[in-house]
């Protein structure tokens, strides 16, 4: 029997969506106001599922106190209040779109959570936009 946890965390960051090999006004048409110089912002809410068996001891999937753990210092602490294309080093040469950030994060957890658990993550960019990955 396979169950599925889920851990919802936040953090807050800056970004700048741009492509450097293009025109400032392909970048202004593809990428609008989130192309803008001085950076924006969004509150991103993270949500991070793990799919596996209880223990037979514990009955846990996951330990989510663990879970939580990793979340808030491979991720939060990583990314809150920070501006992703300048502070993240993940960020230096991928352009910080909520799919990229989406990937960066999974591919983070994916090396500190054990292979028997299967793993999504969802970012929720806004209220109304946000992606999962893997699809």
């Amino acid at each position: 029997m396979k169950v599925a946890v889920f851990r919802k965390e936040h953090f807050n960051a800056a970004h700048r969506l741009h492509n450097p090999e293009w025109s400032k006004e392909k970048n202004v048409a593809v990428f609008g106001k989130c192309n803008n110089e001085h950076y924006h912002g969004h509150n991103y809410e993270l949500v991070v599922k793990l799919v596996g068996e209880p223990d037979p001891e514990t009955g846990y999937v996951y330990d989510m106190k663990i879970l939580s753990d990793l979340v808030k210092e491979h991720v939060v602490n990583k990314f809150d209040h920070k501006n992703l294309n300048l502070d993240v080093e993940e960020f230096k040469n991928i352009n910080p779109t909520a799919e990229n950030i989406a990937v960066v994060i999974y591919n983070i957890l994916r090396d500190k959570i054990e292979a028997q658990f299967d793993l999504k993550v969802t970012l929720y960019e806004t209220e109304r936009n946000f992606v999962e990955y893997p699809a």
